[in-house]
């Protein structure tokens, strides 16, 4: 089908979203991608991405001109229709098509814009080096530095918790440029070339038995210093731009997920149990996931308007990760025993795969990077209602 005009009429839009999900979703992805290589994740991925793009369905939230235009009323459509009938998620590409982006058309110059939209839509792979030991919620107070070498930048340090980044190809990394400036006032931000000499990517093994997130040591690491985006020790400010694209239409759909394909594994559960008190908890979660996925449709739509508050994307986030958690908790005590002897889960699924205590264990991702629920809530109390700001303790 043709990526553009898109069709005025929702319904024939969402036909035509709905058709070609019945034609391009892999058969079996889920229990294909079960215990897969590094390798063939990626190739996976890879695919899955070129599938999307071909259909225009890869990146619409991007310009028109880069691919994208897509209007919001049927980017919503999109991400719904991929949820209802399952559609793998874009694990790898996520940093790219959002945060890489995201940075690059708000900050990035009109070169690096031309370097690096077209090659992330051929399947430039980005990782984040942001968060540090000691510096996660609190990310103003990364240590990692960067000192200017005639037309380079030298940077050393380590970052953590770097989705992917054992596959990537480019870094989003924020550094300390001017060790004397308050903390917020003296970092930088570059586009980290991973080839470079002196970096070395260790992945970290998880509770889960996966290693999504990494360790990266930069070790003298030379950054031209046309990588850098933004002005010198302006990087906390261009940072916000990369940290807002983890919310929006990507809460939406990921809430799409949760509502479809997650609730639905766990009515599936249920079936075996006939106690009132499960029934009762599972209308519950329906209530819930059903707000859900009208805050983040009405966050969505605001956003696109600009009239989002200063804290709505804490809410939407504050609301998804804590549902997910209730929701994989409950799951894991319907499996009982037997769910505690699942040991994989698909790879290029989300963060709900029927796989209960692997996605409970899982779920704790979300109340914890990006933000945890207590940043969250403190967010949505000074910035949305206004309450004055927690006393620094001396």
């Amino acid at each position: 089908m043709s990526a553009t005009p898109w069709p005025d009429d929702l319904d024939v839009f969402r036909e035509r979203v709905g058709e070609w999900c019945r034609s391009e979703i892999p058969a079996g992805w889920r229990q294909a991608q079960t215990g897969v290589t590094g390798a063939e994740f990626v190739a996976f991925q890879q695919d899955w991405f070129q599938r999307l793009r071909r259909a225009g369905f890869a990146v619409p939230h991007w310009p028109a001109e880069y691919g994208g235009g897509m209007p919001v009323a049927h980017q919503i459509v999109l991400y719904r229709e991929l949820a209802a009938h399952d559609a793998p998620r874009l694990v790898l590409a996520f940093v790219s098509v959002h945060h890489a982006a995201a940075t690059l058309l708000g900050a990035g110059t009109p070169e690096q814009r031309r370097r690096h939209l077209p090659a992330i839509l051929d399947g430039e792979i980005w990782a984040q080096g942001f968060s540090e030991p000691g510096a996660g919620s609190d990310l103003a107070a990364l240590r990692t530095a960067a000192r200017r070498d005639g037309e380079h930048y030298v940077v050393t340090g380590q970052k953590v918790w770097a989705s992917g980044a054992q596959y990537a190809d480019w870094c989003l990394l924020l550094a300390r440029t001017d060790p004397e400036a308050p903390k917020r006032r003296g970092i930088s931000y570059f586009l980290l070339d991973m080839r470079s000499p002196g970096i070395e990517v260790r992945p970290i093994r998880q509770a889960t038995g996966d290693a999504h997130f990494c360790e990266i040591f930069l070790d003298e690491v030379r950054i031209p210093a046309g990588n850098l985006i933004g002005a010198e020790n302006r990087g906390w400010q261009v940072a916000q731009q990369t940290l807002g694209a983890e919310r929006g239409l990507t809460m939406l759909e990921l809430a799409e997920r949760l509502g479809h394909a997650g609730f639905r594994w766990l009515v599936s559960a249920a079936r075996e149990h006939d106690d009132p008190v499960v029934l009762d908890r599972l209308a519950a979660l329906e209530i819930e996931l059903t707000g859900l996925r009208a805050l983040c449709r009405d966050l969505v739509e605001r956003h696109a308007a600009g009239t989002a508050g200063p804290a709505d994307a804490s809410v939407v986030k504050l609301v998804y990760s804590e549902l997910l958690q209730r929701m994989t908790d409950f799951g894991a005590e319907l499996g009982g025993v037997g769910a505690h002897a699942v040991l994989r889960k698909p790879m290029s699924g989300g963060w709900e795969s029927g796989a209960w205590v692997l996605d409970f264990v899982g779920s704790w991702e979300w109340t914890i990077p990006g933000g945890t629920s207590e940043i969250q809530r403190s967010i949505i109390g000074e910035r949305g209602l206004g309450l004055p700001r927690e006393p620094v303790l001396p």
